[in-house]
């Protein structure tokens, strides 16, 4: 019992830092770009977003709040603090960094044609 609440707290506390829960990697992630993911960091934090392993390409649309992103077979949409202005997306799709337990922390649109 004493062990379930303490992983109860981490968990807590790591949502509340904004710290990524580690994950594994999708199936045909490039490891060449992990350092592109490792350098991602959260607007106004300078916390990082994430690892290759919390970010996923992601369907995406423009509303007029913002984005949304899908996760989890819904829309989902994605807080203006969370969107980084980054050109140099090498992956050629939108990627949303997120965990079920801290939710979206990063998101970086696709790249403009």
């Amino acid at each position: 019992m004493i062990r379930m609440c303490g992983l109860s707290l981490l968990l807590i506390v790591v949502s509340i830092l904004g710290l990524p829960v580690k994950a594994a990697p999708p199936p045909n992630a490039d490891p060449a770009l992990s350092p592109w993911f490792e350098s991602l960091r959260q607007p106004g934090t300078g916390i990082s977003c994430c690892s290759i392993a919390d970010c996923r390409p992601a369907d995406y649309r423009t509303t007029p709040n913002g984005y949304e992103v899908w996760i989890d077979n819904r829309w989902q949409p994605v807080p203006p603090e969370k969107v980084l202005q980054r050109a140099d997306n090498p992956v050629g799709r939108a990627i949303v960094c997120w965990t079920k337990q801290v939710g979206i922390m990063c998101f970086v649109r696709a790249p403009e044609t």
